[in-house]
């Protein structure tokens, strides 16, 4: 059986288990011109700053080539021990890009497309690669280059980046993607209609949260039938404004009503029946606290929209209550006799977590899963859970990988031995004891003179300043009190 030089001791080029330890030659090299560039004073005039500018793009662009070359090196290395592992074929090297993603601190699905991406260049692309390495274009020209020729063959490729030699390095980015992608279709129009019904396989649904509450919600459909559908929403808009029943709406605004309409069912884009979850907290909820409110894998939602939508939202409404740490923000658990995490305890993973809890990796939550499995003894608890995406819980399933976890924090080990620790974000995520704009803001609301609120003196070591006072109850304490059925959990 293959043994790793990081598992064992005895071995001669044993680092020691989740070591960063440099080896000696190219990384030493490579640490002390990152200690050159840290050390870098400005440049003395705009002549030497550019120089430098144009000096360090080359830089990055051979990083970059070499960066590419090593992740395929990495690929090879992780199949023959895999297959040295007995590990099946299919499976061999086929979590090389989430070790990647870890190296690089970006996502899994970043490192594997990273990962497809090298191989294309350094493989398939010499004249691209070459390019790279000498600093002639950049990685996101390269990366260009190998997006649109990525369903080529390999002698296809060869011949679009043979076309592409002279024009890479002085065309811009959208140019160069044009010619590649007309260059592409061109030396493969054969097989046009195969490869459209191969694309229309890859249709989907995305959801991606903005700034100010928003999000956009995107589909990628065959042209056909993205055209049909969007014409039918701009005649239906149309037909409203004709009507005249919607002259305080843009055609835009009508067309994104409607959208929202059919896709769920209710009467109108306001009021939404679909369960969603808000995470709040008390103050921004019953008051007019400034802390934004929070959507369990989306992001924040401004406290006042939040508080509008829950008092203003015809649809069903339920609050419950969730407890968090008073040192940590972070939510307090619970567990179960269980095998599996379902229930409240499955969503209070979800919760905690937000997206998955793999290092780097913000893809939605897809598992609940034992850190340590049922079969090895592991509990179905609170400190035992961890919300992963479903491919870094498969990746951790393979030979070699290891999840050692506590509520408070996770640690992934990787077959190279090294290991990546992230800590439990809190439950809601908002500034510390000293509130931002509190100087000039003040308390949220304070009473003022003049008020019919008595002339009762303030407890000793208060001031009238220092006293909240809440006469009325908020929109959303109405709802709270006679609208909301109450579960506590």
């Amino acid at each position: 059986m293959f043994t790793h030089p990081a598992d064992d001791p005895d071995h001669p080029d044993y680092r020691g288990p989740g070591s960063w330890a440099r080896l000696p030659g190219i990384t030493t090299e490579i640490d002390r011109w990152c200690r050159i560039l840290r050390d870098l004073e400005p440049a003395d005039n705009a002549w030497e700053a550019q120089t430098r500018i144009r000096s360090l793009e080359e830089l990055a662009a051979a990083a970059a080539a070499a960066q590419a070359r090593e992740a395929v090196a990495f690929h090879t290395h992780r199949q023959r021990e895999d297959a040295a592992n007995d590990v099946p074929t299919r499976e061999q090297g086929k979590y090389a890009g989430n070790e990647i993603a870890l190296a690089k601190r970006v996502s899994p699905s970043t490192g594997r497309k990273f990962l497809s991406t090298s191989k294309a260049v350094v493989n398939d692309l010499p004249r691209t690669y070459a390019a790279l390495a000498t600093g002639s274009i950049s990685e996101a020209k390269a990366r260009i280059i190998a997006d649109e020729t990525a369903w080529l063959t390999s002698e296809e490729r060869l011949f679009v980046d043979e076309e592409l030699k002279d024009r890479a390095s002085v065309a811009g980015n959208r140019r160069l993607r044009n010619e590649a992608r007309s260059l592409a279709a061109n030396v493969s129009s054969d097989n046009a209609h195969e490869r459209a019904e191969a694309a229309s396989t890859g249709r989907h649904v995305s959801l991606q949260a903005l700034n100010n509450g928003m999000a956009q919600l995107s589909a990628t459909l065959p042209l056909q039938q993205a055209v049909a559908a969007y014409e039918n929403l701009e005649a239906d808009a149309a037909e409203r404004k004709m009507e005249g029943l919607d002259f305080g709406r843009t055609r835009n605004q009508l067309m994104a009503d409607v959208l929202v309409e059919r896709l769920t069912g209710q009467g109108s884009a306001d009021d939404v029946p679909t369960e969603i979850h808000v995470v709040m907290e008390a103050e921004s909820l019953f008051s007019d606290g400034q802390v934004p409110a929070w959507i369990p894998s989306y992001g924040p939602l401004p406290a006042k929209t939040a508080r509008n939508f829950l008092a203003a939202n015809q649809a069903r409404t339920f609050i419950r209550r969730m407890f968090t740490s008073p040192d940590t923000g972070q939510l307090v658990g619970m567990d179960s006799r269980r095998r599996t995490f379902g229930g409240l305890l499955r969503r209070m993973v979800v919760f905690r977590d937000d997206v998955c809890r793999t290092p780097w990796c913000d893809a939605p939550i897809r598992h609940a899963d034992h850190v340590t499995p049922v079969a090895e003894g592991g509990e179905t608890e609170w400190s035992n859970a961890s919300g992963l995406c479903a491919a870094c819980n498969y990746a951790k399933e393979h030979p070699g990988w290891r999840h050692e976890a506590t509520a408070e924090d996770l640690t992934v080990s990787t077959p190279t031995g090294e290991e990546y620790e992230t800590v439990t974000p809190p439950f809601v995520t908002k500034f510390g004891d000293a509130k931002f704009g509190d100087a000039k803001r003040g308390h949220s609301r304070r009473r003022k003179p003049g008020d019919d609120a008595g002339d009762d003196e303030p407890p000793a070591g208060e001031t009238a300043d220092d006293i909240v006072d809440f006469p009325h109850r908020s929109p959303a304490e109405e709802l709270f009190e006679d609208l909301i059925l109450r579960d506590t959990g």
